[in-house]
């Protein structure tokens, strides 16, 4: 999950199951790429994206995740 960090006004990567943050970016787009890059290492997975208010702006499948009813992406 991308998401920005009220304190920090950071964007931070931060996987749903964890306690803590994985990576801190200045720029989302920094965040994002880094989520991807990790997701792809654990072997795929959903990649959730909020916008600076909390609201989720965009969800990805990242390969090799398994997604047994695949929407057709209309967004990448």
């Amino acid at each position: 999950m991308v998401f920005r960090d009220k304190d920090t006004r950071e964007w931070v990567n931060k996987r749903n199951d964890a306690d803590r943050v994985s990576s801190r970016h200045g720029t989302q787009r920094d965040a994002i790429d880094a989520a991807k890059e990790m997701l792809k290492n654990q072997g795929g997975g959903e990649l959730m994206i909020k916008d600076r208010s909390g609201v989720i702006r965009s969800k990805d499948t990242i390969a090799p995740g398994n997604d047994p009813n695949p929407p057709k992406d209309k967004e990448h």
